[in-house]
């Protein structure tokens, strides 16, 4: 077998490997940069969309609740009508908020599904250039849409390229750097995203505002990376391991291909489940609990705080998810993720039950506790899901533990926000009930197959 077969990232220069982490880390911060758009700007882009319907005027069903209040003593009728259409407003745009969110958890699926597969197909570099391009290109066009349902298309679209960065940013890097140690690549992984979240706080806290009246120039800072795209097929080398499997000088290519029902048959079934609850709870702990402390604090607080909130959760996150990898190594992953569960659960309750945006320094310090310890999920995910599931369905397995994470999720978060006019727009009640969800998280660690733990298995 000739060296190329026994050994191909020899065929790379050192420069060549470099410009792949540069390349990689590039594309899954500019992705990061869409989740704290979806964030920082949905809430205020929802309001904007839904008064343009002219649906939220007030209208005689106002006025007439208004006279009964005026009656009671409770003020001037004008501005009790205008409070009730105000109020409709907010109460459906955090439904709208909601939905945002679900276009976000399925969009990623079904991207890391189609972009994954045009990796594996069309090479690693043309599956990347094609997500950056898709969540660059689809939020430039965003810029022009008139409508929510207009924009629930777009972002679905946009977070479809996002999730189809992960798995090609994943593969090319750990192909190129397979001796690179595990921990580490998975805290670059986990770090680039939330890298990206706390760039897009800063400036929408230092630079410019985003708020209902003006929203529209994140779609254009979104579509900024298109640059990044176009330069990537000419600039950046293709997995060699990819190229030569693909020329058929990989054993591997003569392997029968692992269907995915094969992951839910009776033997891996169980291990199977628990991945799948193992990533559904950070992956709803961060979209569909914490992630309402920003839309309540635009409606009870500031457009400036809301940007800080994303700012205060992202920079923790940063640190959290780079030494989660590293926490879970010395620690035991068990362990880990046990009591990282149960002090989520602990921040989130403190922060729902204690704390709100009319006291922005304690609701800001249990923002940044709630971020610093969730994203130390994400880096166990990355360093863990592998390790379930022995080689021959490795990739499938741990793929579709964490695909299957956010489609749940995005089931849940659709049933909460179409609950948002039920919970009358009180985020402190859905805080508290949603964050529940690291309960489970400790429960399920330890329902977790013994003899996995820091072994890949053959």
């Amino acid at each position: 077998m000739s060296t190329q077969s026994s050994n191909p990232t020899n065929t790379l220069t050192q420069a060549g490997r470099y410009l792949i982490v540069i390349s990689a880390f590039l594309g899954w911060f500019f992705a990061g940069w869409h989740l704290g758009i979806n964030t920082l700007a949905m809430g205020s882009a929802a309001k904007d969309l839904l008064r343009n319907t002219g649906q939220y005027e007030v209208m005689e069903v106002d006025r007439e609740s208004a006279k009964a209040q005026e009656q009671a003593g409770e003020g001037d009728i004008d501005a009790l009508a205008k409070a009730a259409a105000d109020n409709r407003l907010l109460t459906d745009s955090s439904s709208w908020f909601g939905y945002y969110v679900c276009a976000l958890l399925f969009g990623g699926a079904a991207g890391g599904l189609v972009f994954g597969r045009i990796g594996d197909r069309f090479g690693r570099v043309k599956g990347m250039t094609a997500a950056i391009c898709c969540y660059s290109g689809m939020s430039l066009l965003a810029y022009f849409v008139q409508a929510p349902w207009q924009l629930l298309i777009m972002r679905f679209l946009v977070c479809m390229g996002m999730g189809g960065m992960w798995p090609n940013g994943v593969a090319l890097m750990s192909e190129v750097w397979s001796g690179l140690s595990r921990p580490l690549l998975a805290g670059v992984i986990g770090t680039a995203a939330n890298i990206g979240i706390f760039v897009v706080g800063s400036i929408g806290n230092y630079v410019r505002e985003v708020t209902i009246d003006d929203w529209r120039w994140v779609m254009i800072l979104g579509g900024a990376p298109i640059v990044l795209g176009i330069l990537i097929p000419f600039i950046v080398p293709e997995s060699p391991r990819w190229l030569a499997q693909k020329a058929g000088g990989s054993a591997d290519e003569k392997k029968p291909s692992v269907g995915t029902a094969e992951i839910f048959q009776s033997a891996l079934l169980p291990v199977t489940l628990i991945g799948i609850l193992l990533a559904t709870v950070p992956l709803f702990g961060s979209w569909g609990s914490s992630n309402w402390a920003a839309k309540w604090a635009e409606d009870a607080g500031s457009d400036t705080l809301k940007a800080q909130v994303v700012m205060w959760r992202s920079l923790p996150g940063i640190v959290g998810s780079f030494l989660g990898g590293w926490v879970a190594s010395l620690v035991g992953r068990r362990r880990s993720y046990l009591l990282n569960s149960l002090i989520c659960l602990a921040s989130a309750q403190c922060m729902f039950w204690f704390t709100s945006p009319a006291d922005p320094g304690m609701f800001l310090i249990m923002t940044a506790v709630l971020g610093f310890f969730s994203g130390i999920f994400f880096g166990w995910l990355p360093l863990f899901l592998p390790e379930l599931f022995v080689t021959r369905v490795r990739s499938v397995g741990a793929g579709v533990c964490f695909n299957f994470g956010r489609i749940i999720t995005a089931v849940t978060v659709f049933i909460t926000a179409m609950l948002i006019t039920y919970f009358d727009n009180d985020f402190r009640q859905i805080g508290r009930i949603t964050s529940l969800i690291y309960l489970f998280g400790a429960i399920g660690i330890l329902l977790m197959p013994k003899g996995v733990e820091g072994k890949i298995k053959d």
